[in-house]
């Protein structure tokens, strides 16, 4: 009773006296979903764990590596290596100012939360639906895209021993499935083991990179790439200018740190969130670049024929270039099993963050009715189970879409980027529009504050992500002769909003009120 009468203060006082400008029309909306609130997730991520699992989500090294078709004829060697740097200071100019807010906002929703603080009271509601909708979309569409990778890699496996076999699109799709079926069940059943898992794929991409650069590099020795194929080989087949081929290019190594938001929706699940978290962004997308910018150079280094990387269609370029550094078929599988595994384990990753993403935003009914369905924390399993089964409904989805077309498999990886992109757009243009004000009384540390270079980092940031998305929608090449050289990705992305606008009109405009509990959460974070 005790805690009811204190719950009860807590919904009153938010009535009475809210702040970020929440004016709740509907104080009994709390009440909608007492599972959620009785159910509390654990907190079973430490600081380790959580740089493992950022680090085995945005998994760059083999994402960057495994995506290496997207770059190879759009700029090749240079774009691999100067476009991955540009990627890499972009992709630092958006974390800073996301770590900076999440450091005095450390909510769960991330973006989707953080929307509707920084916002004018006016356009609070429908920006944080909006960003919410456009970031769990996007994590969605990158599951898709980690599980049709790694099903091309098994399929690539089959084609390096047996290069008369095709892999028809049903023998694919069955891979796909498999490979997201274990981490639904992972996700289901063995929440508690997800962080050891989660240190242990850390520890598995790092070992990875290391035993595969140095086993590239021995078996190479004296059959290396000269310096001048490695950093400046241009090779643009894409049709387009040069500069336009370079910006192109840049998908590849904006999808391998693209993510780097995770530890934000794993917030309710990690002691000392404020602190943890953005350290966690910034060290993620450090390390990931790091390690990719090295892997890349030894790739190139080993190659022993670009022109047959190009043309490896069936195997794939990353096999082939470990066939050629180890002129072996057995040491070329025993090198992409790192990849492969990496993928699997990346897999169950994006699953428990698209979940927890889709979890926030249903517990404040942003998903129409469907909300009730949604929302709630399973008493026993303490994962909230209906949120995991609907995310993995609309991997399998994709993965029904794909069924072997890399038309639609490249625009699933696209729309992954341009969708986050998004929702990474809106809250650093909030925080450059309102500045310091942004901050006022929960500013806890001034490490995490950027000062008098948030507006440049902020500016650059938003030119990087406009740049970026707008161009990452142009077809790969051109002239655009058939559907097999378009890019879908605009029609993936019109589905999405067609569908965010057709839940918004049908029932959410009259539940959805933005995130409730800000403060009760806010403390509960700085607290623990």
């Amino acid at each position: 009773m005790e805690k009811a009468s204190q719950a009860s203060t807590v919904h009153e006082e938010q009535h009475e006296s809210p702040k970020f400008g929440l004016v709740d029309k509907d104080p009994s909306r709390h009440e909608v979903h007492p599972v959620v609130e009785e159910v509390a997730l654990e907190r079973n991520f430490s600081f380790l764990s959580s740089l493992g699992l950022a680090f085995t989500l945005l998994n760059s090294w083999t994402a960057m590596s495994g995506s290496l078709g997207l770059v190879l004829p759009s700029g090749g060697s240079v774009s691999m290596i100067w476009g991955l740097l540009t990627s890499a200071v972009g992709t630092l100019l958006m974390v800073l100012p996301l770590a900076e807010i999440c450091h005095s906002y450390p909510m769960s929703g991330g973006q989707y939360d953080w929307a509707y603080i920084l916002a004018p009271k006016r356009y609070k509601v429908g920006l944080s639906f909006f960003t919410g909708w456009m970031a769990t979309a996007g994590w969605i569409a990158l599951a898709a895209t980690a599980a049709a990778l790694g099903a091309q890699l098994i399929t690539g496996i089959i084609n390096l021993w047996h290069p008369d076999y095709t892999a028809k699109p049903w023998q694919q799709f069955l891979i796909y499935l498999a490979i997201v079926i274990q981490a639904f069940l992972l996700n289901i059943f063995s929440v508690r083991a997800l962080p050891h898992i989660d240190r242990f794929a850390g520890l598995w991409s790092m070992c990875g990179i290391v035993i595969v650069v140095i086993v590239c590099l021995v078996c190479a020795r004296g059959n290396y790439q000269p310096p001048k194929e490695v950093f400046a080989q241009w090779n643009n087949e894409t049709g387009w200018p040069d500069g336009m081929a370079f910006i192109l290019g840049l998908l590849q190594s904006v999808f391998g740190l693209t993510g780097f938001d995770a530890a934000t929706h794993m917030i309710e699940e990690m002691p000392s969130p404020a602190t943890t978290a953005p350290r966690v962004m910034v060290s993620a997308v450090l390390m990931g670049a790091g390690t990719s910018w090295i892997f890349m150079i030894v790739l190139l280094f080993c190659l022993s024929s670009f022109k047959g990387v190009l043309e490896a269609t069936s195997t794939g370029p990353l096999l082939e270039i470990y066939y050629q550094a180890t002129r072996s078929k057995v040491g070329a599988t025993c090198l992409i099993m790192f990849n492969l595994m990496a993928f699997v384990f990346v897999q169950q990753v994006l699953i428990t963050i698209s979940s927890r993403m889709l979890l926030a935003i249903a517990r404040d009914r942003g998903m129409g009715h469907a909300s009730r369905f949604l929302a709630p924390v399973h008493p026993r399993l303490k994962v909230p189970v209906q949120s995991i089964c609907f995310c993995t409904f609309w991997v399998v989805v994709f993965g029904l879409i794909n069924l072997g077309s890399s038309i639609a498999s490249n625009a699933i990886l696209s729309s992954s980027v341009v969708l986050l992109q998004i929702s990474y757009f809106v809250p650093i243009l909030l925080i450059l529009i309102r500045g310091q004000k942004a901050f006022d009384g929960y500013n806890h540390n001034a490490q995490w504050s950027l000062g008098k270079f948030r507006r440049p980092i902020c500016v650059g940031a938003l030119i990087f992500l406009l740049v970026t998305s707008i161009t990452f929608t142009f077809p790969p090449f051109i002239p655009v002769a058939s559907g097999s050289t378009m890019n879908w990705v605009v029609l993936v992305i019109g589905i999405v909003w067609i569908m965010c606008a057709a839940t918004w009109f049908i029932d959410a405009r009259k539940m959805f009120e933005g995130p409730s509990e800000l403060e009760e959460r806010l403390a509960i974070s700085h607290s623990s």
